[in-house]
Order: structure tokens, then C-alpha cells, then sequence
């Protein structure tokens, strides 16, 4: 499959990333920002069932608190691996470096069948919006000619460039945060912060609660499989994901805040779609049209930031040898053609499968590619811990560290102990901090 047992560290100041087509743009750090955005969120849409599950405490505290127990590893170890490895490969090609290349074809294709199960979603999703106003797009053909419809037009914008979807992804989340931002101003008068304490522990369905945060908080790592497109990915990429790590977290954080702070609690009535309702309360009918509009909206940022990883993570297998060659052709536009044909093909194919069945069976494909990525990660750091990362995670002791040195707690050694440095310590030095 065209891998070395070897590791391939590129220096990427001094060769490029990735195969290109001249003449085309690479990603600078806005459009990135919000190709992030929406590869992990797009916005407080598919969140209301966390307060029906669990109430507004719980449901406040998990998307504060699960960011930093899951989406800041996932996010530090895409920076760290996403610049060691500036190519459109990604996650796969940490796990084949680290694993070898058996386990890298099974990352391949639990992540892309991952990325594709997430991406059927958004057609559908998009529709169960518009059919309130549009009562035909409820379902039969109308429902079923409308899908494929928006598939082949948010396909053809993949089509026809990164930059292009790059620079929607930056209008659409825009679009999308602006009347949240307005109906929290219109709150003000109406909110009383006792409510936000609400909690009931014996009415938890704490699986789909944790299913709900976990499926609005993930694939962070996404965004690896376009490090071959991104403008210095060594600084670019880092950053990125730290502005979108903020901006995600005050997407879903600030809502919850206006939503279960202004209204009285009736977890019944918190199922998808309930912003909108808030809104109407809140703000009267125009507001409550502009938050189906904008969730609508965000439903195509999501397609296709999530089509833009899933093609370009076949491209790189093609430049890595992992795939036929023949996907790693680029359109005029330096596009992935046949990774784009392929992945639009799969999103037809699976649009079929109900919410709940799609949610299930990604989270399942997702946990598993996980699992490789931190277990290739961490094998990495071991086997090779002076190779060269323009990103590294700050791990090892250095509060203790500044601590010993400004003298502001007490460190001492024993003298029964052997000196750690001395001629019997050798082997022990050669191990790798």
C-alpha cells in the first residue's frame, strides 16, 4: 500500500505540504476558523434534547465541562499531529505511521464512513426546517427530489473550490449566530438566573444526554484531512483551532444561557427545532423565522465543511498510495474529483436511515477511529520523541518545574538514593523524557 515502516517527518518550511494544481489558493486562518465551526457544531441546532434529558443545570454544565475533558485533547492532538503531518492524509496517516499499515485501511475507512453516516444527516435535517413553512417537503417525492436537489448544489460548491466553501462557511456562521445574539439582548429584562439551577437527577436519561453532547462535540480531528490545503499549517492550524474551540463552546453556551434563563421550563417542548419558539416568545414571529433560517443555513455549512474532509482525506490516501490513483485527481478548480463523486454518492445512499439509526451507527464508527488516534499519538511520542513538531502539546511537569525554580514550594532528595545521573543510570538516561 505504498507505507514504509519508517515515520515521514516533513520539515514544512522547506518542502510542500501536499501535492497542488497551480494557480490555486490555499486556506488562510478565517475561512479555516469556521470550516472547523461547522466540521464540529454550526451552532446551538440538535442541542435542545440535552435540557428534555438531563434539565438546564446539567445541560449548562456538560457543554463546559465536556469540552475540556474531550474536545481540548482532541483539538491539541489535531494541532500537534495536523502539523507534524501538513498533508491531506491525516488521521490516517498518524495511525499507519505509528500502527502500521493494516491499522491505518481500518482507520480509513471507519472514519470516512463516519464522516459520510454524519453528513447524510444535513439534507434532511435541513428539510424537517423548511417543512413548517413548506408542508410538501414533508415527505414523498417532493421530500425525496428536494434532498437530492440540495445534495448536487452543496456538491457542486465543493466542486468548485475550497476557498469558495471556505469563505461561505465564514458567511453562513456569521448568519448563524447573529440571531442568537439579538434574541439574548431582547432577554434581558425577562431573565431569572434561578432557573438555570434546575436539576432533577432520578429524571435523567443520562445515555442520551451524554450521546447528545458527544454528538455536538466532536470531530475535531476532521479538519486534519485539509492540513495539505491550509497556508502555513505549522501557525495557521494551531491557532485555528483554538478560535474555534471559543467559538464553538459561546455557540452552544450562550443560547442555552437566553433559552432556559428567559423562559419558564417545560422540558417536554425542548426538542429540535424549540429555538425557534423561544424566539417567537421572546422577539415575536420575524425573530422566530430568522432562527429557522439560519438553522437551515446551517445544516449546508455543515455538508460541506464535512464533504470538503471526507474527499480530501481520499485524495491524500491516493498521494500516500493507500488508494488507486485515480483519486487522487484534482478538478481544475485543485478539488478532489473522484473523492467528491464518491462521498456524494454515499451520503445518497445512506439518507435513508432514520435520525436516531445515523446518530448510533457514526458515534460507533467515530469511537473506534478515536481510540486509534490517541493510541497513535501517544506511540509516536514515545518511539520518536525528538522528531522535529512545529506544534507541541505542553505536556511533562512544568508547573512543578516553575515552582522549583521562583523557590515557591520546597524540593529535596535523598542521599540514601542513587545519583539518577551517575555511570549506573545510563541506560536509564537513554530513555526518552
Amino acid at each position: 500500500m505504498g507505507q514504509s515502516d519508517a515515520v515521514e517527518y516533513f520539515n514544512i518550511n522547506d518542502q510542500p505540504s501536499s501535492p497542488r494544481v497551480h494557480g490555486t489558493k490555499k486556506v488562510s486562518i478565517l475561512p479555516l476558523i469556521f470550516l472547523i465551526f461547522y466540521e464540529v457544531s454550526g451552532g446551538p441546532f440538535g442541542v435542545e434534547d440535552s435540557v428534555k434529558t438531563a434539565g438546564p443545570l446539567l445541560a449548562l454544565l456538560g457543554f463546559l465541562v465536556f469540552p475540556i475533558i474531550w474536545s481540548v485533547p482532541e483539538a491539541l492532538i489535531t494541532a500537534e499531529m495536523g502539523t507534524v503531518f501538513p498533508e491531506n492524509c491525516g488521521y490516517v496517516v498518524w495511525v499507519s505511521s505509528a500502527l502500521g499499515p493494516y491499522w491505518g485501511f481500518e482507520q480509513v475507512w471507519m472514519k470516512w464512513l463516519s464522516g459520510v453516516t454524519d453528513n447524510a444527516l444535513y439534507p434532511v435535517l435541513f428539510l424537517d426546517y423548511l417543512k413548517s413553512g413548506i408542508p410538501a417537503l414533508g415527505d414523498g417525492l417532493p421530500r425525496a427530489f428536494a434532498a437530492l436537489a440540495l445534495t448536487f448544489v452543496l456538491t457542486f460548491m465543493n466542486y468548485r473550490g475550497l476557498t469558495i466553501v471556505g469563505w461561505a462557511a465564514v458567511l453562513l456562521g456569521i448568519f448563524s449566530l447573529l440571531p442568537f445574539v439579538v434574541m439574548g439582548l431582547v432577554s434581558l429584562p425577562k431573565l431569572e438566573p434561578s432557573r438555570w439551577l434546575v436539576l432533577n437527577l432520578g429524571e435523567v436519561d443520562w445515555n442520551l444526554y451524554l450521546n447528545t453532547l458527544f454528538w455536538n462535540l466532536n470531530y475535531w480531528d476532521s479538519i486534519s484531512t485539509l492540513a495539505g490545503e491550509v497556508d502555513n499549517p505549522k501557525k495557521t492550524l494551531p491557532k485555528a483551532l483554538f478560535y474555534a474551540l471559543i467559538l464553538v463552546v459561546f455557540g452552544y453556551f450562550f443560547p442555552f444561557l437566553v433559552g432556559t434563563g428567559a423562559i419558564p421550563l417545560d422540558r417536554d417542548l425542548w426538542t429540535d427545532g424549540y429555538f425557534s419558539g423561544i424566539a417567537k416568545v421572546l422577539g415575536g414571529v420575524w425573530l422566530s423565522w430568522c432562527i429557522q433560517g439560519v438553522a437551515a443555513m446551517s445544516n449546508m455549512g455543515m455538508f460541506v465543511a464535512e464533504m470538503s474532509s471526507d474527499s480530501f482525506q481520499l485524495l491524500g490516501m491516493a498521494e500516500r498510495g493507500m488508494l488507486p490513483e485515480f483519486f487522487a485527481k484534482r478538478s481544475c478548480y485543485g478539488t478532489p474529483l473522484i473523492g467528491i463523486i464518491f462521498s456524494a454518492s454515499g451520503v445518497v445512499l445512506l439518507s435513508w436511515l432514520s435520525f436516531r439509526d445515523i446518530v448510533a451507527a457514526e458515534n460507533f464508527l467515530y469511537c473506534f477511529g478515536m481510540i486509534m488516534e490517541f493510541i497513535a499519538f501517544v506511540w509516536l511520542r514515545i518511539q520518536y520523541p525528538a522528531a522535529s513538531r512545529p506544534y507541541k502539546i505542553p505536556t511533562g511537569t512544568p508547573c512543578l518545574k516553575y515552582a522549583e525554580k521562583k523557590r515557591l514550594m520546597k524540593f529535596s532528595t535523598s542521599a540514601e538514593l542513587s545519583d539518577l545521573h551517575g555511570p549506573e543510570q545510563e541506560s536509564v538516561d537513554s530513555l526518552p523524557e
